[in-house]
């Protein structure tokens, strides 16, 4: 067990200015807080915390961290308090082992549900301050190297946790040689059959390829040399997880890999980064497509390096990463090895100093715009998912047309891109331009792809388009911005059907009106509650009317004289799809409208994209039918063309009388189905589509539902302006040779 003053001068070698005096005192205070407690290993419980701050050293961390290190265990197992933390080691330090200790008590591998908001927890405390982050990885990493002794269960959630969270987290802070420790460790305690057989192959490619990595350091040397670059070359092997992670990706076999060998190449500047780079592929084959330049455009981490792979001596593959000793550094330690990580603050005690991370930084601008994204959101579940999609992906770099900068992971499209630059412009794109050519909004972004948004001020983006998005903030502004229309639509409903039910008892309805009955609605908790209520068919109509108007007589809305008149009448006599249980709402059918008026009591219906949430059953209707709505829960009003055989299956439901609302100024397209019967020949499909299109109709479907020798049966959807329209089409097929039939259809 390392002593007092060998940790303290593990810190003075590299911070000679280090608080030796709060070091030493936090030293003191840990071991006497755990006292005799023992670890499951039997060694000595304090060993713990001082492998965890050793760790932490190896980092270069400030005086306030490593002692946080040493004291983030004693609030959780020993009798210390917060306050007494504070008292002894300042405000800051005791905030730092405060979060570590609620860290701690986190299940990131229960319920799903739980999982998702314990992960919400731990990351609101690690982007407070990014030190909290650094001593749990160390916490953690300990953790893992002695997990041989913890129970089987315990080993499973443990290293699960570390593979799912911990290990990723690391990655994108850009702690790379961490994130492949904690990897291996998991790998090996998960899948140890894989591990070991992902080990031996290792063996087994080193033995037959004994001396490689050598060979090819001392000739990569050479000719470094030979043009005066002064260069530390390193090889290795990739390691364990890393290699069988890829051999799941790409379904191959470990023989298949191709780079299975690395070099690093570190040199003094940027500019020799790119003379290595020419020499290398002036010296050796490149392998196509395997060239990637993180100097231009660093990871969202700070990670800068160039990747190339080469067919080196033995015809091996070879890659090599060249980049300055800070990249290096950057690239193993992450925000630990950053210049700006070591900027001055009062220290905890008054004559220390302390560290801070600039929140502008690359790896903490990254964990703040994931916590900005669940706080905007409202389920933690969806928050959990994105952020592991993020966490593991890698990434495209893509540039807005003013060069702007933009880091999405693999597989984003246009869509994504939109939602980087602003949620309003995500929630307004309605189209996109890359490299200059009109493409659709779900298409795939590439490297160096230069994007342009369109967007219309009138646009909401359909809850549909949450499949193909990539990115979690993507993905929860599209669920957001559904649900927010939905209730817009919902309560518009409502609104529109209270006031069609006080318009019926000679009385105007105002939200005003609303708000002052809403003690005497039961859910009643705001005017838009109860009005999406109506909507959804969760509080009846009458018993906000009756809120509203407690003291009228409103005999048309009692139940019971109707109840009873169709206990006594013949299901046979009840009219055209039994009309007299249409409840509250009388059905209209037959009488013309006046262009702008609508039928008093009635829902007027304007377009596909309607302010109340509005569908179509199959079949559709148009403008000229003679239409019923029936108010269906989960979806709002149904739209059912009067002869539609489905609308018997709602006799019991509830109907509403609805009308068409025709704006000639800006008129909008419907849907129908029309089945045709054409002659089976060349060409006859296109002679169809020529007629409806000159027709100014829109086909958005055809299904060939029936094929014989000589003539096929086809459902076709369209998309017409009105009842004419639809008729003129189908006149214009049945006067086509190739066509023998064209009617509606409903089903």
């Amino acid at each position: 067990m390392m002593r007092q003053y060998e940790l303290v001068e593990r810190v003075t070698k590299y911070d000679p200015g280090a608080d030796e005096v709060l070091l030493n005192r936090a030293y003191v205070y840990a071991m006497k807080a755990h006292g005799h407690q023992k670890r499951a290993s039997g060694d000595p419980y304090f060993s713990h915390p001082l492998e965890v701050a050793a760790i932490l050293t190896d980092l270069h961390l400030d005086s306030a961290t490593i002692t946080t290190a040493l004291l983030h265990d004693v609030i959780e197992d020993t009798d210390a308090t917060r306050a007494e933390i504070d008292q002894l080691f300042g405000a800051e330090i005791g905030a730092l082992v405060d979060g570590l200790t609620k860290i701690k008590r986190l299940d990131l591998v229960s319920k799903q549900a739980e999982q998702a908001e314990n992960f919400r927890k731990l990351l609101i405390a690690i982007s407070s301050d990014i030190r909290v982050l650094l001593v749990k990885l160390a916490d953690r990493l300990h953790n893992m190297r002695t997990l041989e002794y913890m129970k089987p269960a315990s080993r499973q959630r443990i290293s699960e946790e570390t593979l799912e969270v911990y290990a990723p987290l690391a990655g994108r802070m850009g702690m790379q040689a961490m994130r492949e420790e904690l990897e291996d460790l998991s790998f090996r305690r998960l899948y140890p059959e894989a591990y070991e057989t992902v080990v031996h192959k290792l063996v087994d490619i080193h033995e037959k390829n004994e001396g490689l990595v050598e060979e090819i350091r001392i000739a990569l040397e050479a000719k470094l040399s030979d043009v005066g670059i002064q260069a530390a070359v390193h090889g290795r092997e990739k390691k364990p997880y890393s290699i069988w992670r890829k051999m799941q990706n790409k379904q191959i076999g470990l023989e298949q890999l191709s780079d299975i060998y690395g070099f690093r190449i570190i040199v003094e500047n940027i500019a020799d980064c790119y003379r290595v780079l020419g020499v290398a592929h002036t010296t050796w084959r490149t392998v196509p497509g395997r060239f990637k330049d993180y100097i231009s455009t660093p990871k969202q981490n700070g990670y800068q390096s160039i990747h190339t792979t080469i067919v080196g001596p033995r015809h091996q593959r070879v890659e090599l990463q060249i980049r300055t000793k800070e990249m290096h550094d950057v690239a193993e330690y992450g925000v630990a090895a950053h210049t700006f990580y070591k900027e001055p603050t009062n220290g905890a005690s008054g004559n220390g100093s302390s560290t801070v991370l600039n929140p502008d930084s690359g790896p903490y601008h990254w964990l703040r715009r994931l916590v900005d994204t669940l706080l905007e959101g409202s389920n933690p579940v969806e928050f959990l998912e994105h952020t592991k999609l993020e966490l593991f992906q890698d990434q495209v770099f893509c540039f807005s047309p003013k060069g702007r900068l933009i880091a999405l992971p693999h597989g984003a499209t246009p869509l994504d891109f939109a939602y980087a630059v602003h949620t309003d412009i995500g929630n307004a794109a309605v189209g996109a331009y890359i490299n200059g050519r009109h493409m659709p909004i779900d298409t795939q972004l590439r490297n160096g792809d230069e994007v342009e948004i369109l967007t219309s001020k009138t646009h909401t983006p359909p809850a549909a388009w949450e499949h193909f998005a990539v990115t979690g903030r993507a993905r929860s502004a599209i669920r957001r911005a559904a649900r927010d229309t939905m209730r817009r639509q919902y309560t518009e409903l409502g609104r529109r059907l209270v006031t069609s039910a006080l318009q019926a008892q000679s009385e105007s309805y105002s939200d005003d009106r609303l708000k002052g009955a809403l003690p005497r609605i039961a859910g009643g908790k705001t005017v838009e509650d109860v009005l999406a209520g109506v909507a959804r068919n969760e509080i009846a109509v009458d018993e906000v009317v009756r809120a509203i108007l407690p003291d009228a007589n409103l005999p048309a809305l009692a139940k019971s004289p109707r109840a009873k008149a169709r206990r006594h009448q013949p299901s046979n006599q009840e009219g055209w799809f039994n009309l007299s249980k249409v409840m509250g709402l009388k059905f209209r059918v037959g009488q013309e409208i006046e262009e702008g008026m609508s039928l008093p009591g009635s829902i007027p219906l304007r377009g596909l994209k309607s302010d109340i949430p509005v569908t179509f059953e199959d079949g559709g209707a148009v403008p000229g039918d003679r239409i019923v709505g029936v108010l269906t829960p989960g979806e709002g009003i149904r739209i059912f063309q009067i002869h539609s055989p489905r609308l018997k299956a709602y006799e019991h439901e509830r109907w509403i009388d609805v009308t068409w609302d025709i704006n000639r100024d800006q008129p909008e397209r419907f849907p129908a189905r029309i089945a045709v019967t054409a002659l089976n020949e060349p060409g006859t499909l296109a002679q169809i589509a020529h007629v409806i299109g000159e027709a100014s109709g829109n086909i958005d479907q055809v299904r060939m539902v029936g094929r014989g020798p000589d003539f096929t049966k086809m459902l076709i959807e369209v998309e017409v302006w009105d009842l004419e329209h639809l008729n003129m089409i189908l006149s214009g097929l049945k006067s086509q040779s190739v066509v023998s039939h064209a009617d509606r259809v409903f089903d």
